[in-house]
């Protein structure tokens, strides 16, 4: 078949596949181009889930009469200079409008500041009419019709109206928590009405994440080598069963980055249960000549050129604002608590976010034997905490401390052998205590084993694992790491690394599946955590079978040792498994109850 040149329409439509997708990736466009153009206010109606109409109207600073038909022709934009890596607007490639105009019927009309009259220009397959006068008072409205009537292949492989309309919701959302200070209304005889309205972030946040959200997060606020990150992150057991509540913003811009859901993902590793994800809202400042936005015309895409910078300063942010909260409960808990005891006796009661399949009634893990070569951790973890699991003789009860003199108050007495009552100067405080000591224990068993460098067992014979050369780069430039947690691996030539000792608290390990496990995780995010989350799933399962158990009777001052040591222990407000150690029911919320406000 001879070589022949592809007629401009089909080139156009060809193009079209990598912006337009769906109606979500117009509106997203549209709205980007809007903002850009310095708009405070933002109107945007569908119809048909997008399929048959979408309008998004601004009052922007507007086109000019004469520019129109350049803004409908592709490569033109008034937002990029010839620096790539200058790029401080959200649209820069001028394909968002020729791209809508190939698969649909679009119109545009505008007028700027100060202009005497509006004028519009319409396109439909490839054509373009010439600029007419319309009735506008001011800035841009932009029509689309009949999205992928011309091509119905793409059309067929759209969902249902719902569905279309709802993900138009989402990048909405996505898009307004970036830019608060915008006023943004979505309607359409497809939907429901959302109107954000203009004011600060917290606002934004809590109309898009709910009012529960401030109540149940920490600030972000950390710099590094002149990278900022800002935001806002849950609580542990503030947490959801999918990642549609994880926000990230690279200098304002939306993104959706593995490297930066990784980081997360790190960032709560051993602090929530791996099928709960954490609500966040991280916004990241950035030298735009440090990432790359232009890896995909949708631009959700990002690479920085120094990536392990980014990671370690999310992981580390993060991880120090959850140090720093103190001892905070979920507000939901006590919420839900109330909702139960106000709601009548046949009522079905709304699940409290750690309950569900997702996360059934704990149950500690089977007593078996394991063969851990970290002789000696359990001792230390039992001195750490104050009281030994094992009963003691019983000693004269002394005088109870004041309840207001700490966060978690004054033991006051135990229920069913499983839970501890405390009270604090305006509040009552409910403790599981296998859960709460569970945390303790692995806090300091976690302490003692990477306070220094993990014993390892030597292999009589080394395993040698064949692997890519990249990958074997990745795993010989990490060596010392993973000796610090008793892995010794070295080059075995150019496509292969022998492993010659483990961990020794791994016990019996798979050499060459926990190698390529590690050389799989620096692939994707650069960190070997892996190996850390191995060992850390060890202390955890240790803590488990070394902490009290329910059924225990304790006396008042293990009680209060108890309360005493969650107080001053990091993450003590949830258990390993990501679900929370202790609720709090304020004393004016137990006198609703009772009538008495």
């Amino acid at each position: 078949m001879p070589i022949r040149q592809l007629p401009e329409t089909v080139i156009d439509r060809i193009a079209a596949g990598e912006v337009v997708e769906r109606p979500a990736s117009v509106v997203k466009e549209l709205v980007e181009n809007a903002l850009d153009a310095g708009a405070t206010r933002i109107e945007i109606a569908t119809a048909g889930g997008g399929k048959t109409l979408l309008r998004i109207t601004d009052d922007g600073c507007g086109i000019a009469p004469e520019e129109l038909p350049l803004a409908v022709r592709r490569h033109c934009t008034s937002k990029l200079s010839d620096d790539l890596f200058d790029i401080r607007t959200l649209g820069f490639r001028g394909e968002a409008l020729p791209s809508i105009a190939s698969v649909a019927r679009l119109t545009l009309r505008s007028r700027p500041a100060g202009a005497e009259a509006a004028h519009e220009i319409a396109v439909w397959n490839g054509a373009v009419e010439a600029p007419r006068p319309a009735a506008l008072s001011r800035g841009t409205v932009v029509e689309v019709r009949d999205l992928f009537q011309a091509v119905p292949a793409r059309l067929k492989f759209l969902k249902s109206e719902r569905a279309e309309a709802g993900a138009i919701t989402e990048i909405v959302r996505r898009i307004a928590l970036a830019f608060p200070a915008v006023r943004f209304e979505l309607t359409g005889p497809d939907r429901s009405p959302l109107v954000l309205e203009a004011g600060g972030i917290e606002a934004r946040m809590a109309a898009i994440l709910g009012a529960d959200f401030a109540g149940n997060a920490i600030a972000l606020d950390a710099s590094r080598e002149g990278v900022r990150l800002t935001g806002h992150v849950g609580l542990p057991t503030f947490n959801r069963g999918n990642a549609l509540h994880q926000f990230a913003y690279v200098n304002g811009r939306p993104v959706r980055d593995k490297m930066l859901a990784s980081a997360l993902r790190a960032a709560y590793a051993d602090v929530m249960a791996r099928d709960r994800h954490p609500v966040a809202v991280l916004f990241i400042e950035i030298d735009p000549a440090d990432v790359d936005v232009n890896v995909h015309p949708a631009k959700a895409d990002v690479r920085f050129r120094d990536g392990g910078l980014v990671r370690g300063l999310l992981i580390g942010a993060i991880r120090q604002a959850l140090s720093g909260a103190g001892i905070r409960p979920d507000t939901s808990g006590a919420s839900g608590l109330m909702a139960r005891f106000s709601a009548p006796a046949h009522a079905a009661v709304r699940q409290t976010p750690w309950e569900g399949p997702a996360a059934s009634p704990y149950r500690p893990l089977e007593e078996e034997p394991h063969r851990f070569a970290g002789a000696g951790l359990m001792e230390r973890a039992a001195e750490f905490q104050g009281f030994a699991p094992q009963a003691r003789a019983p000693e004269p009860a002394p005088a109870p401390p004041p309840a207001r003199d700490f966060p978690l108050g004054a033991a006051r007495a135990q229920i069913d052998k499983a839970f501890i009552v405390a009270e604090t100067g305006d509040s009552l405080v409910l403790v599981d205590q296998h859960a709460a000591h569970e945390r303790l224990v692995y806090e300091a068993l976690k302490g003692a084993l990477h306070s220094r460098p993990l014993p390892s067992q030597m292999l009589l014979i080394p395993e040698v694992v064949d692997l890519p050369e990249d990958d074997v780069d990745r795993l010989a430039e990490s060596a010392e790491t993973f000796a610090r947690f008793g892995l010794h691996l070295e080059r075995f030539g150019p496509g292969a690394v022998a492993v010659r000792e483990t961990p020794a608290i791994l016990g019996e390990v798979d050499a060459g599946k926990l190698v390529r496990d590690l050389a799989d995780d620096l692939a994707e995010a650069g960190s070997p955590d892996r190996l850390k989350g191995r060992v850390d799933h060890v202390a955890a399962t240790m803590a488990c079978h070394g902490s009290v158990r329910s059924g225990r009777s304790l006396r008042p001052e293990e009680m209060n040792a108890l309360l005493r040591q969650m107080e001053a222990t990091p993450g003590s407000g949830q258990c390993n498994h990501g679900r929370p150690t202790f609720i709090e029911l304020k004393i004016a919320d137990i006198e609703r109850l009772f009538g008495r406000r």
